[in-house]
């Protein structure tokens, strides 16, 4: 068995080229180094549009937390400025109940209130202080 018949090299399409042959092959190169740089300063952006995207993807989340908020505060206020119309009606009541003064004898003597709306407990609340104060003060 001779091995002489057969080549012992690679093909001329695998071999690797030294540069000093093959005078395309460096164009080539240089071209394939600038799309290879060009492909990491578009992977660099890319990067940077991705962090970015990020960093707006919270404020987002953030603007819809406190738009939340807002809404639940705007339902409120509308929940509030709602009752006032009732309010308002119980106030005109209790004057209307008011005895209006005749002549200028009566306007000088002082007038009968009606009963008080809304009964707040003060000592109750005082109490409720209180005891705030002395647990926070030991």
């Amino acid at each position: 068995m001779s091995y002489a018949s057969r080549p012992t090299g690679l093909p001329s399409h695998i071999r690797p080229s030294s540069g000093l042959a093959n005078p395309g092959a460096s164009t080539q190169s240089s071209a394939l180094q600038a799309r290879i740089n060009e492909k990491k300063a578009e992977l660099e952006s890319l990067k940077q549009l991705r962090d970015l995207s990020a960093g707006l993807a919270g404020q987002m989340q953030q603007l819809e937390d406190k738009l939340s908020t807002l809404s639940n505060g705007t339902q409120a206020v509308a929940e509030v400025l709602g009752n006032w119309n009732h309010v308002l009606r119980a106030i005109h009541m209790a004057s209307a109940s008011i005895p209006k003064p005749k002549d200028a004898e009566d306007e000088e003597k002082p007038r009968q209130l009606p009963q008080t709306l809304v009964r707040i407990p003060v000592q109750q609340a005082e109490a409720t202080q209180r005891d705030a104060e002395a647990a926070a003060g030991e």
